[in-house]
């Protein structure tokens, strides 16, 4: 047991090394080109969500894993149960098969394809099928669809893409694939329509669905408390505590209206899918559900090929 606990504290913290590398490499580029363009630091809209990764999938887990291999390693081997619930957890998690979120990052790759290789400049690419507004209203209706796929550079796109996968596998192994699409859609659009109402700027980026995704979790999962250790959930709380920072900080750059309605069309979807339960089985996927999935599922890839056209075009 003690070598066990060892080897998944040594995993844990290493995880967390590689994690704190990636988005420390986003952080740092970020930090460069501002000095050498002048551009102020906090003009750079991924910033937040960088620095948001970095703690919450890197620094945190790092700092979970060198508590308990501190621990493992000492004299007296106290197991606390917490600790034996998450590792369990965790373990689990990372076998379970998940091709639909692998599906949704490949969706936003291909998008993301399209803008570097067809569009003049980021900015023709976000006229072309971002969320451009007129007087608190999309200029089009399907501009809610579209330009949750765009990004506004390779440091969003990977900022995103990361956050994507962290959110959609565990999702889509807790509450299966049909919810994964159908909060994503849902929360994109309620984000789209909260940014056209609150935010003059024209937007892109998948962070309205994400948030739908982190919203929908942290309902759920405190809905089937027998299902996820609290530790586990209380690292999404932190996610949100951390985005909430980050939104009052950089207000003026940050699209905090699509993230808020994102989030909560995220929770209200949970607590109306999902009734309390004490069963540590996950729910089971009815046929209703698959139906729906299917058509979120269909929405989603009309919307990518529609963005791919628009900005190729």
């Amino acid at each position: 047991m003690r070598d066990a606990r060892i080897r998944w504290a040594q995993w844990e913290m290493d995880e967390g090394q590689r994690q704190m590398t990636l988005f420390g490499l986003c952080l740092t580029t970020v930090v460069v080109y501002s000095k050498f363009t002048g551009k102020p630091l906090l003009a750079f809209g991924p910033l937040g969500l960088a620095l948001l990764l970095f703690v919450v999938l890197g620094l945190v887990p790092w700092y979970q894993g060198r508590k308990r291999l501190q621990r493992a390693q000492g004299r007296t081997l106290v197991i606390r149960a917490e600790d034996l619930e998450e590792i369990r957890f965790e373990t689990w998690l990372t076998h379970q098969k998940t091709p639909l979120t692998k599906l949704l990052l490949g969706m936003i790759s291909v998008v993301m394809l399209c803008q570097w290789l067809g569009a003049d400049s980021w900015r023709a690419s976000v006229d072309a099928a971002g969320l451009t507004k007129i007087a608190g209203r999309p200029s089009d209706w399907w501009r809610l669809l579209t330009a949750p796929f765009l990004h506004g550079g390779w440091i969003h796109f990977l900022m995103n893409a990361s956050a994507l996968y962290y959110l959609g596998r565990r999702m889509e192994v807790l509450a299966r694939w049909p919810h994964v699409v159908a909060v994503f859609l849902m929360a994109s659009w309620v984000g789209g329509e909260a940014s056209a109402r609150f935010v003059e700027a024209p937007s892109v980026g998948a962070s309205g669905g994400l948030l739908g995704l982190l919203g929908f979790l942290l309902v759920f999962e405190n809905l089937h408390r027998a299902l996820v250790p609290q530790a586990a959930t209380r690292r999404l709380l932190a996610g949100v505590v951390l985005t909430g920072v980050i939104g009052v900080i950089g207000f003026k750059l940050i699209d905090n209206a699509a993230h808020v309605g994102g989030l909560l069309a995220g929770m209200v979807y949970a607590f109306a899918v999902f009734p309390k339960s004490n069963s540590a089985r996950r729910p089971r996927e009815t046929s209703v559900d698959r139906l729906l999935g299917a058509a979120a599922l269909g929405m989603l890839v009309m919307s990518a090929g529609w963005a791919c056209y628009r900005v190729l075009g």
